[in-house]
């Protein structure tokens, strides 16, 4: 078969059994390789469709520009749909996408404007908000959107899900996908769940991302949000895309655990996938080992291929420097928090309790910094400096209330955060928090990197 553009070999991508990663567990698991679609990845289901429907609704003219805040790969796929049409492109990127998301880009003729990962989503640096003003300043301009555009989610309801279904013979119990902007797991749970509402549907989110408490909870909390690094997954916002009633739980995955996984998946497999491939199987193999019986099919999707990581986690260097190779000499947040003592216990105050009382605890404990608490939230948090010196402008204060004098809350970090990231933190924070697996949470001061490096 000749096909008129590359645009329309896109869709259709194969369903791989798993032969090794999968052993122990009941029920069978396979992948869906999206990396078989023209731009390596899945993305570019939804990059047509979004182009498409904005060219039937008069957004997109002939001559216009595309403008877009991407992590990589739906930037190439709009970059071939532009191509295949006749169309500029211009993304906005977070600069800790690896270079070769970026170089990929440049060679297809995109323009690529770099922006700063750790600020929020509302600053006019981060990515966010820099295609916006693009997209406000360049005449005929085009800005899809993709976290909020719900063309994103239509085009796998109206492909992936079917594929999927047709593929496994309407057999699949189960369908686990990474969740950034939410296109792909809403968009395929829906069309899978019309067809067999029994279908779970399990995503896979990363330690720094507000997901999986906001479908637990209801409650959107700020502290679940630190930098990480996993690329493709996880989120500090919740995109219009995530349909939460569609996605019946979420597993976390923490940086280390996906990257290992990804090099697995290629070395045990012969699938070379993406990162968020990685916290996609890992994820579900985690949920698999304890759900999965005879006679289920589980099909996980794998959203993209390895060339766009060969810098980072297929680069030995790169993955020891972070700690996440099984040899490295590199101490991280989880190793000092292993090294406690049992009886180790996190020093809290609440927002209700007197200064002196709180400073009383402080001595007792010998610690000179305290989270503050609010029903199970970190709200704030108190040092015996600060406190010292409000004191004596005020000695009045002992009696005060802490959430009168409280600081801003600590910072969270991720688990696997080595030494070297965390003593930038803790320089500028005094203290970080760390929320483990069971969600407990632990602080890191600078006397705990002190006694990592010393040790």
């Amino acid at each position: 078969m000749i096909y008129d553009s590359i645009i329309d070999t896109i869709g259709n991508t194969p369903i791989v059994r798993l032969n090794k990663l999968n052993a122990g567990i009941a029920g069978e698991v396979v992948v869906k390789v999206e990396y078989f679609n023209p731009g390596n990845s899945m993305k570019d289901r939804m990059a047509i469709k979004m182009v498409e429907d904005a060219e039937k609704e008069g957004i997109l003219r002939p001559g216009g520009t595309i403008i877009e805040g991407t992590s990589g790969n739906t930037g190439m796929g709009l970059a071939l749909a532009a191509i295949a049409k006749g169309y500029k492109c211009i993304f906005t990127m977070a600069d800790k996408q690896s270079k070769e998301k970026i170089d990929i880009l440049k060679a297809v003729g995109a323009e690529v404007v770099v922006c700063p990962t750790n600020v929020s989503p509302e600053d006019p640096r981060s990515y966010y908000s820099v295609a916006k003003k693009l997209n406000a300043d360049i005449p005929n301009s085009f800005y899809p959107n993709q976290y909020d555009n719900l063309s994103n989610w239509k085009a796998h309801y109206e492909t992936t899900g079917p594929e999927i279904w047709k593929d496994t013979a309407g057999k699949i119990t189960h369908f686990a996908a990474g969740v950034g902007t939410g296109g792909s797991m809403s968009g395929t749970a829906k069309y899978l769940k019309e067809q067999n509402p029994n279908v779970v549907s399990v995503g896979i989110d990363t330690y720094g991302s507000v997901f999986k408490k906001y479908k637990e909870t209801g409650v959107f909390d700020e502290d679940e949000i630190y930098p990480y690094l996993t690329e493709g997954i996880g989120e500090d916002i919740l995109p219009k895309n995530v349909d939460f009633s569609l996605i019946d739980l979420f597993v976390k995955v923490t940086d280390k655990d996906a990257a290992v996984m990804t090099r697995r998946l290629a070395r045990e497999e012969g699938l070379f996938v993406g990162w968020s491939c990685g916290s996609a199987v890992h994820g579900a193999l985690e949920y698999a080992k304890d759900n999965l019986r005879e006679g289920d099919l589980m099909v996980v999707l794998l959203p993209d291929h390895g060339t766009r990581y060969l810098g980072k986690i297929y680069n030995d260097d790169w993955m020891r420097n972070h700690g996440f190779l099984e040899d490295k000499s590199f101490t991280t947040a989880r190793d000092i928090i292993k090294g406690r003592p049992r009886s180790y216990e996190l020093v809290v105050v609440g927002k209700e309790a007197r200064i002196k009382d709180a400073i009383s605890q402080m001595n007792q404990t010998s610690v000179s910094q305290i989270p503050v608490m609010d029903d199970g939230q970190v709200i704030g948090s108190i040092t015996d400096s600060k406190l010292l010196s409000k004191i004596i402008d005020n000695p009045g204060l002992k009696d005060a209330s802490v959430h009168e004098v409280m600081e801003p809350p600590m910072k969270f970090v991720a688990m696997d955060s080595t030494l070297d990231v965390l003593s930038s933190m803790v320089d500028k924070e005094k203290a970080v928090l760390v929320r483990d697996e069971q969600h407990q949470i632990h602080i890191i001061t600078k006397h705990d990197l002190l006694a990592a490096i010393t040790g």
